[in-house]
């Protein structure tokens, strides 16, 4: 389409116009910022911080300054020329220069904190929480600033932030969510208010939580609905007659003289005339002690007084015209006549009393002035005395009510309209209240305390003051009569107060024995045990003496203290265990054998005797304990024949000579001897001049062609240490050939047999003899010495100090010859001059006697005085051990513990109330009462008084103020009475019933009788309204017991106890396991199930069952396996022993020590251990015969091997003995087996064997050589040579020269004594000598090279001790926890005096036990319900309602009301009911009227409810409600209601409540929807709104198809077996049956047969939905036309069967790999000692 010219062009300009505007707006934007940015300053001020206040005085006239600055507005500082100087900061100010005085003077004064503000608030951009969970986060702020403390003004804040920095002005704060008010659910709806009429009906509910936080207010508490239950069949009553509250008490004002004469008689007529001399008492009451006038009889036909007119200036005077119903009076004169008759008996009465008086007149006449004085004292006297007079002033007087007439809708009308019968009185006698009144206080008393006592306890003084009037008719309580405070006595006569300080005993002996396990065999001979043990003493107090203290050494001359009551002691007290130390005795170590000596003379100074012994020795190598009384023998003789005591000694043999100075040959070597003792020792030769000097050695020195030998080896070793019949010692050495001889030429070699020599030696006989010494007897005292022993006691604390000694005694020992494997010989055949010594001197240690302390003061009988049971009590009194006797000194006393029973305590001073006499009944007033129709003059209802005094039991009068404080609430002082009408009918009160014979049997009866004139009426005779005796059948009272309550804990029977050593408690001396008994309680029930004594039920209140604690055990181990061999033959190793687990620990036993983490079962002790290098050693045989390979017949020499056996042999004292493994020898140093050599040839020379290589100088050096040499034992012939007799070879280190250092091991764990447990040990370490090459070699080595030995080898160690627990005894029974009821207990408490330590038995975890209290009924008074509201005489306003105290029955647990019982049971009790004293049985209630809104009584108090969000306390505390709840009567008064009232109030202990809705099963399209509290109260509120469950579910349109219902989204759906048709729009079209897959079952007749079919909703079928176990249902829509939910699981269940089935299918195809060989570490792991402590084996 072809637009027109001018469409085309119009719109052009308008654009060109609009880009035009567009651009001079820009550019006048720039233009602007331009100027802008030229109008903006350059340059600036700067400012620093203002300094220190600087000032020569302190206040405000201070100065301070600061650096002012110009500066570019980039940042950089210019000259100040280029700021404007008229806008110059200034640089100096005054200030206030603060000094530290000033701290006095000002203080940060804190304002409190503002309400909470969100934080979303203060900052707009923080979102707002949609719902609130638990609170909404906060700041709150205050106000602070420094003030003067004077007077509050304003300072600086720079003054106060001097002393210390200015506080926090702001917080955090939490705002807690709004709670919204919470009420419970409706009660029922009431009757209705009216039988006939429209009338109202209602049901109230209460609040169970306030609205708190800006919640949502509580909903109306009361419901009204409208009622009629019928027509009235007459006019509805409008009107109601009400009863005002009575008003104050007061009384009656005595009138003016002219008011009297105005005043009518009462109750006579107006014509009486006046009596001049009488005073008119219409305030005086009657006197019911008078006996009754005969002449006035009871007047019940008196007339009513129609003509006396209405009194409407009396505003409480009820109207009585109009009264139809009055009968008509009788006339006047009878009235008349009556009264004429009444003042005629009265003037006679007057009379005769003016006649006693005219008599008391004249016998006072009688009388003189002194006696009239006399007489009035004594009345004073008896008026002061009389009971109560100056304590209570009671005065009865009156109070009257006003009564109306109110419209039912609310508004007052005449009285008259209200038509009843009666009217109410409007008068009643009371009591006028008055306050209590009290004296002033009196001066304080004495102070309690009277020592001073700086940091002791204060004292106490008391003052108080006297009631001088109680209160009585309602008025102000008495306040306290007593105060006290706290005081010191002062003065300077003021003694110092005692003071009392703990005492200890001396520590007992210390014990290892309670240290050993259970399983320790020691246990069996605890002799000789030692180390780390217990000892114990005993803690006792005492009175502190101002003398210096003394020690036990002093207590012989002084005597000890006497122990007082621990709780005097104050402070920790001492310790009564502690860990202590026996010193392990050191065994005596000896060592080796020497070798048998030289057979020698016993005494070479006297060599008469030709009897000789051979010896041997050993040595002492430490300081045994005790001396060496105890070592071993140390010398073993043999005796032999031809002794010397002094022989030549061959110390070698020279070179072989031989004879004729010949080259070889036959020659002689000369011996080198040297001259020495028995014991080896080198002498002068002269000494050996008898002895036989050894002969020259014939030898032979072989020529060229002579067979050569080698030299004799060393002799063997013995073969027998001694020669018997069947054994002789025997020595052999051998030689060999070396080469053989030339021919005939030569000396021949000899026969093989002449190679080897034996000799025979120790041909001593076997028989060794040596002394043996017994134990040194005791050390007893030596008669040769004056004796000084005195009985002295030991110093310091423990046996570990040293005993003083006092005399010198005599200790003997047996000495006894005794025969190796024999036994005791003739001392003859032991060296008499060897014999040990018998007698020795020794030290007598002092006598101890045993010091006890002086008795303590007999235990205080338990109370002064008994209120109930004659039972005696016990006192005693006990003393103290302090040090046990020993070495004879005396022994303690057998008694330490006395026991006494107390005298007959004596009754305590109880103080009771003593009620006087009941004073006569004082009427209202007559004036007052004299309105009232039916009034009489001397009957009706009045008050009584009585007087109260405080008596002790004994009858005896007391204050008045001790009965307040100890007696009990005070008996009432008034109470009602009634003085009887002439017709009244006067009864006695009820007897008690009398006695049983036995239950159910028989009847009992109780009786009243008739009083007075009573007795004689007719009408009082009538014993249906009159009954005079009752009857009850006698109580048929059956019991039955059961058990109540859990079984109490095992309890051990008391005396289980084994007391140790002074007392020493160790829980190995208790009984603490084995049999014991538990008891379970048992209650007693009559046939009303009420709880009865448990005596009822002849049952003494348990049951009683054995039971069983079981007894700890402890971890059991094995013994100690043997140590095992040194790890290393040469040097320092380790050695192990172990023991493994037999059984671990149960109930309570020592654990086991730390095992083996890798074998659970061990546990290893690992020690260093030192092997000797020498002590295996290679042994080798002579070489054997040469055997030539390449035999020269003629000449028999050339190249031959030869042989010898290498064995490895462990090495003694006397040389190489056993063989043993060849591994324990150096294999380094193992000689040579075999070798290769050249048996020489005739002529040629013969060297001996090479001499070992000599040692390299050290340091080992390459330049530096060794050599070794040969000696030629045979010469060369002729034109031979000799080879080379020297070889030598350069030093190598590691190779042939070593360098040498010492090495140190780690110490050893801590080695104790055998004998004992723990405490002192010693650690070892070893030292090791170290080759370059690392090897260990014999220390021999560094000590030759005298290297440096810095180290310490031995450090002494402790062994942590294993102390079990101790526990203290059990405590003595506790009282019961309640008084009453089956949830008594008993406890019984013991406490932990010494923790376990190390592997110690723990501590038990039962450190209290309980058993149940015999179950007593709990009796109680309790309140009945109050009566309901009656306003007597009309029917409504204000009236009364009573309520009974009664006696209850109950198990104390509050569950339940309990039952009422004869008031007897409670006749022991107080009469208080749930704590209040104060019984109050009647009280003022209003009834309302029936056009009155009111508001009900205050509900009771709310459960304690939390504020809590998910079981979290938010920390808002928690809160309790009460409400009162609106109600009415009239319908139309509805709108003059009050509002309804509720108040909250803090509380503790609250309960966190949970709220949550709750839904009902659907019922069409509606459910019910509720709130419920967590301890399942439905209430309303609570619930949050939002969250609220839709209660329905209409759907629109409405779901009218076939099968189809309302969803609960609100759409149609289908039911069960059918699917949904929807239209295009989405609307339900139908409801089609789905295909149904059948599934045959075992009744199915056609089970052969599985079809699908499509069924018609038309067409009637047996297959219904209803046939669960039939057929299935597969409907994968849902009603809202969406998949179901069990679709989407069928569908990942395929998938993952898929994935599992490709998964399979790989691993079945892929190739295995080849399994990799696990290499197995057998390497030894180390040695290890940690453990868990509980391992399974």
């Amino acid at each position: 389409m072809r637009l027109p010219a001018g469409g085309a062009a119009g719109p052009r300009p308008a654009a060109r116009l609009l880009r035009a505007a567009l651009l001079f707006v820009g550019l006048w934007d720039v233009q602007m910022q331009t100027l802008t940015n030229i109008n903006k300053p350059t340059y600036i001020w700067q400012t620093g911080p203002w300094g220190r206040c600087m000032g020569s005085e302190c206040g405000p006239g201070g100065s301070q300054s600061r650096a002012v600055w110009c500066a570019h507005s980039e940042g950089w500082t210019t000259l100040q020329t280029n700021c404007p100087q008229s806008e110059r900061p200034d640089n100096q100010q005054s200030c206030f220069r603060v000094c530290d005085w000033h701290k006095e003077l000002y203080d940060w004064q804190l304002g409190a904190w503002n309400q909470c503000v969100p934080v979303s608030l203060r900052n707009p951009g923080v979102p707002r929480p949609a719902v609130c969970t638990r609170g909404e986060e906060g700041l709150q702020t205050r106000e602070v600033g420094c003030v003067q403390k004077a007077d509050g003004a304003p300072a600086e804040d720079a003054i106060c932030e001097y002393f210390e920095p200015k506080p926090r002005l702001e917080q955090a704060c939490l705002i807690p969510c709004p709670r919204d008010c919470v009420v419970s659910e409706f009660s029922p709806w009431t009757a209705c208010s009216k039988t006939c009429g429209m009338g109202l009906q209602n049901r109230v509910r209460s609040i169970l939580a306030p609205p708190l936080f800006g919640g949502s207010a509580c909903p109306n508490l009361t419901e009204f609905r409208t009622c009629q239950p019928g027509s009235c069949p007459g006019p509805e009553s409008m009107y109601s007659l009400r009863v005002g509250s009575w008003g104050p008490c007061t009384t009656t004002t005595t009138p003016s003289r002219q008011a009297r004469q105005a005043e009518p008689d009462p109750p006579s007529s107006p014509d009486r005339p006046n009596h001049p001399g009488r005073r008119k008492r219409p305030d005086r009451p009657d006197r019911p002690d008078r006996p009754k006038r005969p002449d006035r009889p009871n007047r019940p036909d008196r007339p009513k007084r129609p003509d006396r007119p209405n009194r409407p200036d009396r505003p409480n005077r009820l109207d009585r015209q109009n009264r139809p119903d009055r009968p008509d009076r009788p006339d006047r004169l009878t009235r008349q006549e009556r009264q004429a008759k009444r003042r005629k008996n009265k003037e006679n009465k007057e009379a005769k009393g003016e006649r006693v008086r005219e008599r008391m007149r004249d016998r006072g006449r009688v009388k003189d002035p002194e006696t009239r004085e006399l007489i009035k004292k004594k009345r004073t006297r008896n008026r002061q005395n009389r009971q109560g007079g100056k304590f209570w002033d009671l005065q009865v007087g009156y109070q009257t009510r006003e009564v109306t007439c109110v419209h039912r809708s609310g508004s007052t009308e005449e009285l008259s309209l209200c038509n009843q019968q009666t009217l109410p009185v409007t008068y009643q006698a009371c009591v006028i209240t008055k306050d209590c009144e009290v004296t002033e206080w009196s001066e304080w008393s004495a102070c309690s305390k009277e020592c001073y006592d700086l940091n002791g306890p204060k004292g106490q003084r008391t003052r108080t003051r006297r009631i001088q009037q109680f209160n009585v008719g309602g008025g102000a309580e008495c306040p306290h009569l007593e105060e006290s405070e706290p005081c010191s006595p002062q003065g300077e006569g003021v003694p110092p107060c005692v003071v009392y300080t703990w005492k200890t005993t001396e520590w007992s002996e210390c014990r290892v024995d309670t240290l050993l396990s259970q399983q320790d065999r020691r246990r069996g001979n605890q002799t000789g045990l030692c180390g780390g043990g217990i000892q114990s003493r005993e803690v006792y107090c005492v009175q502190a003496s101002s003398d210096p203290p003394s020690n036990l050494s002093s207590l012989k001359s002084k005597e000890a203290s006497r122990p007082v009551n621990s709780d005097l002691c104050l402070g920790v007290s001492p310790n009564t265990t502690q860990l202590c130390h026996i010193p392990c005795p050191v065994e005596c170590e000896v060592s080796s054998w020497s070798a048998w000596g030289p057979c020698t003379f016993e005494n070479c100074q006297d060599q008469s005797s030709k009897k000789g012994f051979k010896l041997r020795k050993r040595k002492i190598l430490n300081e045994p304990t005790g001396g060496t009384g105890n070592c071993p023998h140390l010398t073993e003789a043999i005796p032999c024949e031809e002794p010397t005591c002094y022989d030549w000694l061959l110390v070698k043999l020279e070179e072989c000579i031989p004879d004729n100075d010949k080259e070889c040959g036959p020659g002689t070597q000369s011996p080198q001897v040297q001259c020495i003792n028995s014991d080896g020792v080198f002498v002068d030769r002269q000494l050996c001049r008898d002895a036989i000097l050894p002969m020259p050695v014939l030898c032979e020195v072989p020529c060229p062609k002579d067979c050569v030998l080698s030299p004799w080896t060393a002799w063997s070793l013995c073969s027998h240490t001694c020669s018997g019949k069947n054994t002789e010692g025997k020595q052999t050495r051998a030689r060999s050939i070396l080469a053989y001889n030339a021919g005939e030429g030569g000396v021949q070699c000899p026969n093989s047999s002449t190679l080897q020599e034996a000799r025979s030696c120790n041909e001593h006989p076997c028989t060794v003899y040596h002394w043996q010494t017994g134990p040194w007897g005791q050390c007893i005292e030596d008669t040769s010495v004056p004796s000084a022993n005195g009985s002295i006691s030991r110093s310091g604390a423990g046996a570990s100090g040293t005993e003083a000694s006092c005399s010198v005694g005599m200790q003997t020992r047996k000495v006894i010859c005794v025969r190796v494997n024999v036994g005791q010989v003739p001392p003859k055949k032991c060296p008499e001059s060897l014999r040990p010594e018998t007698v020795r001197p020794c030290l007598l240690p002092c006598k101890r006697d045993c010091i006890v302390t002086p008795y303590s003061d007999w235990t205080p009988c338990p109370t002064t005085c008994q209120a109930g049971g004659a039972t005696k009590k016990k006192q005693s009194r006990k003393r103290i051990i302090i040090q046990l006797p020993a070495n004879g000194g005396q022994d303690c006393p057998e008694v330490l513990f006395q026991e006494k029973e107390c005298e007959a305590p004596s009754v305590c001073p109880g103080y009771r109330w003593k009620t006087h006499k009941w004073r006569r009944c004082q009427l209202v007033p007559w004036s007052i009462r004299q309105d009232s129709p039916g009034a009489q003059e001397t009957c009706g209802p009045g008050l009584q008084a009585r007087a109260v005094s405080c008596r002790k039991q004994d009858s005896g009068q007391v204050d008045i103020g001790v009965c307040l404080k100890l007696a009990g609430p005070m008996p009432s002082l008034t109470q009602a009475c009634q003085l009887p009408c002439q017709d009244d009918c006067q009864l006695t009160s009820w007897s008690k019933f009398s006695s049983c014979a036995a239950d159910c049997v028989g009847v009992r009866t109780r009786r009243r009788a008739l009083v007075g004139k009573s007795k004689k009426r007719d009408h009082c005779k009538n014993t249906q309204l009159y009954p005079l005796s009752e009857t009850q059948y006698c109580p048929c009272n059956k019991y039955n017991a059961q058990p109540v309550g859990n079984w109490s804990d095992c309890i051990l029977p008391e005396g289980g106890r084994v007391e140790g050593l002074l007392g020493m408690k160790v829980q190995g001396d208790i009984k603490e396991c084995g049999q014991g008994y538990r008891y379970q309680a048992m209650v007693c029930y009559d046939q009303d199930n009420r709880l009865v004594e448990t005596s009822r039920c002849n049952s003494h209140g348990y049951i009683e069952e054995a039971c069983i604690i079981p007894c700890p055990s402890d971890c059991k181990l094995s013994e100690w396996s043997n140590w095992s061999r040194c790890s290393k033959s040469c040097g320092s190793g380790v050695k192990v022993r172990s023991k493994w687990l037999r059984e671990k620990p149960y109930n309570g036993g020592r654990p086991c020590p730390k095992l083996d983490h890798v074998n659970q079962a061990q546990v290893y002790e690992v020690v260093p251990c030192q092997s000797d290098c020498g002590q295996y050693v290679w042994v080798a045989e002579p070489w054997s015969v040469w055997k030539v390979s390449n035999v020269d017949l003629k000449e028999n020499c050339g190249e031959g091997v030869q042989t010898r056996k290498v064995r490895c042999m462990q090495n003694t004292i006397d040389g190489p003995s056993d063989p043993v493994e060849d591994y324990l020898c150096d294999p380094e140093e193992m000689p040579l087996g075999a070798r290769e050599s050249k048996l020489p040839c005739p002529e040629d020379c013969v060297l001996s064997d090479w001499s070992p290589w000599s040692r390299c100088p050290l340091p080992c050096n390459a330049n530096n050589t060794r050599e070794r040499t040969a000696n030629p034992i045979r010469q060369p012939g002729e034109s031979k040579q000799c080879p080379p007799t020297t070889e030598r070879e350069p030093c190598t280190l590691n190779t042939n020269c070593f360098h040498y250092s010492y090495n140190i091991t780690d110490w050893s764990t801590c080695q104790l004594s055998e004998r004992a447990v723990c405490g002192s040990g010693i650690k070892t370490r070893m030292l090791d000598c170290v080759r370059s090459d690392g090897k260990s070699v014999d220390l021999k080595f560094c000590e030759e090279l005298n290297l440096e030995r810095k180290w310490q080898m031995n450090a002494s160690c402790v062994v942590e001790c294993p102390i079990n627990c101790q526990l203290s005894d059990w405590s003595s029974w506790s009282e019961c926890t309640h008084t009453c009821g089956p949830a008594g207990k008993l406890w019984r408490r013991r406490t932990v005096i010494q923790a376990s330590q190390g592997d110690g038995r723990p501590c038990p975890s039962q450190l209290e036990q309980w058993k149940p209290c015999p179950v007593k009924p709990c009796y109680s008074w309790r309140y009945s319900a109050w009566s309901p509201c009656k306003a007597e005489g009309a029917r409504c306003g204000e009236g009364l309602r009573f309520r009974n105290v009664s006696c209850f029955v109950s198990d104390g647990s509050g569950k339940e009301e309990g039952n009422l019982v004869d008031e007897e049971l409670c006749g022991d009790l107080e009469q208080t009911v749930e704590g209040d004293k104060q019984i109050t049985l009647e009280e003022s209630c209003t009834v309302p009227c029936p056009g009155e809104c009111y508001l009900t009584d205050w509900t009771l108090w709310s459960p304690c409810q939390l504020n809590c969000v998910g079981g979290d306390d938010l920390g808002f505390g928690s809160v309790q409600v009460r409400s009162r709840a609106v109600l009415a009567q009239e319908p139309e008064n509805l709108l003059q209601c009050p509002e309804q009232e509720w108040e909250a109030r803090p509380c503790t202990d609250g309960q966190c409540y949970e709220y949550k809705w709750m839904t009902g099963s659907w019922k069409g399209s509606s459910r019910l929807v509720w709130c419920q509290r967590s301890d399942g109260l439905n209430v309303t509120g609570g619930c949050l709104a939002t969250s609220e469950p839709v209660s329905d579910r209409s759907c629109d349109p409405a779901c009218d198809k076939p099968r189809s219902y309302c969803t609960e989204a609100g759409m149609c759906g289908c039911e069960e077996g059918y699917t949904e048709v929807m239209t295009s729009d989405g609307v339900l079209d139908q409801c089609t049956v789905i295909p149904v897959l059948e599934i045959p079952t075992a009744g199915d007749s056609k089970a052969d047969v599985k079809t699908i079919r499509a069924i018609s909703p038309t067409q009637p079928t047996t297959n219904l939905p209803g046939r669960s176990g039939r057929t299935w249902f597969l409907q994968p829509f849902g009603p809202d036309g969406k998949l179901k939910t069990w679709v989407y699981g069928v569908a990942a269940g395929a998938f993952v069967l898929l994935v599992f089935i490709f998964s399979m299918t790989y691993l079945a195809c892929k190739k295995p790999k080849k399994p990799q060989r696990r290499q197995m570490n057998n390497r030894l792991k180390p040695l290890t000692l940690a453990y868990d402590g509980d391992a399974d084996m």
